[in-house]
């Protein structure tokens, strides 16, 4: 089935962006002249997707008057406090409703096919289908891969390699009964997604198009490059 709901993380601080955040939220930063959430949203709607979830924390306020005007259907998960991935997702699973789950990062832009469709296209029903960009077309990425790919879309850590082929995009699909299970409060998605992996439950798809990841200042106007075909 596929999901008819998605998750935007966007509560968290952006302290990489230095002073561009220090009072306004990371995702009411602009790229080739919108905010990233605005270009997320793009995505979702894209998708046709219904239910849309948003968590925020800093200058919660700001982020919540500007999704007012330009998607008034948007539930909002309030974080008090910083809740990672994990226990953001967890916290928000009663407004997003029964079943699997899109989440999407609110700092990144991509351009060529809609990633959320990519994912629906590749999902199987369990586990979690992350969707990859291969490590030397991640644009604004500077550190190493997260993952590599193996048989039957299989994903497995880099461990002790120096680099591996993929790099996380900040989108998929997750069944979240594992994140519902999961016994704390405030926790990342990846210990969720090494359970996934022992068990072999978690599978990458990858995007064919352009993806940039808009974490520091500089990749803004990477990532206006990128959405111009530049890059």
């Amino acid at each position: 089935m596929t999901p008819q709901a998605v998750m935007i993380f966007a509560a968290g601080l952006g302290t990489r962006m230095g002073e561009l955040t220090r009072d306004r939220p990371k995702p009411l930063i602009e790229v080739a002249g919108r905010p990233l959430i605005d270009h997320a949203l793009d995505l979702v709607r894209g998708a046709g997707i219904r239910r849309i979830v948003v968590n925020t924390h800093a200058h919660a306020g700001q982020l919540r008057a500007h999704l007012a005007r330009v998607a008034p259907n948007v539930l909002i998960s309030h974080e008090p406090v910083l809740l990672e991935t994990g226990g953001g997702l967890k916290r928000a699973l009663p407004l997003l409703g029964a079943g699997p789950v899109f989440t999407l990062n609110a700092d990144m832009v991509w351009s060529g096919p809609n990633p959320l469709a990519v994912l629906a296209a590749a999902w199987t029903g369990d586990g979690a289908r992350l969707c990859l960009v291969p490590r030397a077309a991640a644009i604004g990425h500077g550190g190493p891969g997260d993952f590599f790919l193996g048989v039957d879309a299989r994903l497995a850590r880099r461990g002790a390699a120096p680099a591996a082929d993929y790099v996380y995009a900040g989108a998929q699909i997750i069944d979240p009964a594992a994140v519902a299970a999961f016994p704390e409060e405030k926790f990342s998605l990846n210990p969720v997604w090494d359970g996934m992996i022992a068990e072999g439950g978690l599978r990458g798809v990858v995007h064919p198009g352009g993806w940039a990841d808009v974490g520091r200042p500089d990749g803004i106007a990477l990532a206006e490059a990128a959405l111009a075909g530049l890059a």
